[in-house]
């Protein structure tokens, strides 16, 4: 009897013992999951620190170039097809939320989903002719196609406004209530960030985000393995469009107004040294790259003028290369596949350290 239950009680300590070694194995197969969980606590924490508007439109500005972000990398990172145009389905999703509610007085959110769905036909239409093309030669037609989309903007006066841009005939709302500050865009912009994260880490994980890989590596070996690499180039192309659109119309019932300035070239370029920043092929990396960027640029913008008496917006554009330029040589691959391989590196040394 003192036989069996010794031996009941040694089986329930092994249990006790086993089942945080389980969760912590459970939890290591699932790290995105963790990540994910850190996030939303990060996010929710956040407004009750930082309770000033200003600060609260800096992360808004955040969340929206991680959805930005997040697009790119999908297309560049994982498919290789270099953008320099993703400023225009910004656009896009801005002017036509606006029109659609202006002139056919469409629902706010009726809006943004019908300017989600207009500029993914637009990506579906000029990507046919466009990702025929590579390297290079994709990057400048993209460019081509923001000069384009900024002259249609300025000149167009009836439709978008022109120089003095678009404004906005309602407020954002659901049902009676009304999104009318900061606070309430912060919780919009991020719920929206939130889905949009969670749905591209579900597609690189997948047999389609593998053959994205393949596409990235070689479109020649992809295809001799059966991939069907026009189709998965244009789909990504059009997911990576109705993000930015989504992205463009929440900035524009936020600020009220679109313009012309606010989809420049300089702005796609911005987007591109963020996911570059982030590190390219990284869901994660986009938001570390997004959050990286516009924090440098508000730092700059705030600080930059009490440092060096004079300072104007030429000293603070070079100080911001420079600071790219360090991070850039620091970490090549990017923020998130950098540090972690500087924490490796770390792991490696320490346990050669205490193996001696």
């Amino acid at each position: 009897m003192e036989r069996t239950t010794v031996s009941a009680s040694h089986d329930t300590a092994s249990a006790t013992t086993l089942a945080p070694a389980r969760q912590i194995k459970l939890l290591a197969r699932h790290p995105n999951l963790i990540a994910f969980a850190i996030l939303v606590g990060v996010l929710a924490l956040l407004p009750l620190i930082l309770k000033n508007n200003y600060q609260i439109s800096v992360l808004n500005f955040i969340g929206l170039n991680t959805i930005l972000t997040v697009g790119l990398a999908l297309l560049m990172g994982y498919a290789g097809q270099v953008s320099l145009g993703q400023a225009v389905f910004y656009g896009l999703g801005g002017y036509g939320a606006g029109i659609l509610a202006q002139r056919a007085g469409i629902p706010p959110f009726a809006a943004i989903v019908g300017a989600a769905v207009i500029t993914g036909l637009i990506a579906l239409l000029l990507g046919i002719p466009l990702l025929r093309l590579r390297g290079h030669f994709l990057a400048v037609a993209t460019l081509g196609l923001n000069v384009i989309f900024l002259l249609i903007a300025t000149n167009e006066t009836d439709l978008t406004g022109g120089p003095n841009g678009l404004s906005m005939p309602t407020d954002l709302s659901l049902g009676n209530f009304v999104f009318d500050t900061d606070f309430e865009f912060y919780i919009l912009i991020w719920l929206v960030t939130l889905a949009i994260l969670a749905l591209s880490l579900n597609i690189v994980n997948s047999r389609i985000g593998r053959a994205f890989r393949a596409i990235h590596s070689s479109e020649i070996a992809a295809e001799t393995l059966g991939v069907n690499t026009a189709r998965l180039k244009l789909q990504v192309l059009v997911l990576s469009a109705v993000y930015a659109s989504v992205a463009g119309s929440l900035y524009a019932y936020w600020i009220g107004i679109v313009s012309p300035s606010d989809f420049s070239i300089s702005f796609s370029i911005e987007l591109v040294v963020m996911v570059a920043i982030g590190g390219l092929a990284s869901v994660w990396g986009a938001i570390f790259g997004a959050a990286v960027v516009t924090l440098l640029i508000e730092l700059l913008r705030n600080f930059l003028p009490q440092l060096l008496r004079g300072a104007s917006g030429e000293q603070q554009i070079v100080a911001f290369g420079i600071l790219l330029v360090l991070i850039m040589v620091l970490m090549p691959e990017g923020l998130t596949t950098g540090t972690w391989k500087y924490i490796r590196k770390w792991r490696d040394q320490k346990k050669v350290s205490n193996s001696k």
